[in-house]
């Protein structure tokens, strides 16, 4: 059996029978980051909403963790204070591998973009993804998605912050992986073009998703428009909407 426990925003945790896998985790409380848009949206601190307290049971029981980038909203002050306080594995990019371990993160594993590598008893894969369209997606830096097969578990790709490319597509099609995990709040500045996927090409990631679909990065930011409201009635339109499971803050699924 296995279970994602959705936390907030890009957080969660993969639970097996052996180990309890956090991800991109932002620990802080409510308001305690400044807004990431003032006139696109309502400039409110982030996150906009608190972790739930439902969340504390599982993130003491927390084996290993996988960070997709750096950036505060997928790795924060608190969330850092909790690794180093408890020694944990990390599993992170090869490009950022030298400041995690700086900030004085254990990392064990440093990976370089589609190549396996072994993780606990399965394997991992860098899976490159661009955070953003056009321009903007090179000061948004760089991001790497995780394709992860664990020994009789459900294969799980999570995209991180990526809009829709042929590295994302080609994991979808050739990988085949059986629970996917996108990043569907269609962020945006006030100025450039947005840093995640639009509308149109989440569904079309649902669509290429072989199986379930989780949508995270949802209402927990001030720069994503996107509502997990909005985004159902937009897969109940295009007949996806038995596809893709919308966790709210604190919902465990089991597969």
């Amino acid at each position: 059996m296995l279970k994602i426990h959705h936390f907030r925003n890009a957080t969660f945790v993969i639970e097996t029978t052996t180990d309890v896998i956090l991800v991109d985790p932002m620990l802080g409380p409510k308001g305690i980051m400044p807004p990431l848009t003032f006139f696109r949206a309502k400039a409110r601190k982030n996150p906009i909403v608190s972790l739930p307290d439902s969340c504390n049971t599982i993130l003491q029981k927390v084996t290993h963790c996988l960070i997709t980038h750096r950036h505060p909203d997928h790795l924060d002050t608190a969330a850092i204070d909790f690794l180093k306080e408890n020694s944990i594995p990390v599993t992170c990019s090869y490009k950022d591998e030298k400041i995690l371990k700086k900030k004085g993160l254990t990392v064990v594993n440093a990976l370089t973009y589609k190549k396996q590598t072994s993780f606990l008893g399965g394997t991992i894969e860098g899976i490159p993804a661009k955070h953003g369209y056009g321009f903007v997606a090179k000061p948004m830096g760089n991001v790497m998605g995780f394709y992860i097969e664990l020994p009789n578990q459900l294969s799980i790709y999570i995209s991180s912050d990526t809009i829709y490319t042929n590295a994302v597509d080609e994991v979808l099609k050739l990988n085949k992986p059986e629970i996917t995990v996108v990043a569907a709040g269609s962020a945006q500045f006030d100025l450039f073009s947005p840093v995640l996927m639009t509308m149109d090409d989440i569904l079309t990631f649902v669509r290429n998703s072989p199986k379930k679909v989780i949508a995270n990065h949802l209402e927990a930011i001030n720069h994503c428009p996107t509502t997990r409201k909005g985004l159902r009635t937009e897969l109940e339109k295009h007949g996806l909407s038995e596809k893709v499971l919308i966790p709210i803050d604190g919902e465990v699924l089991t597969f």
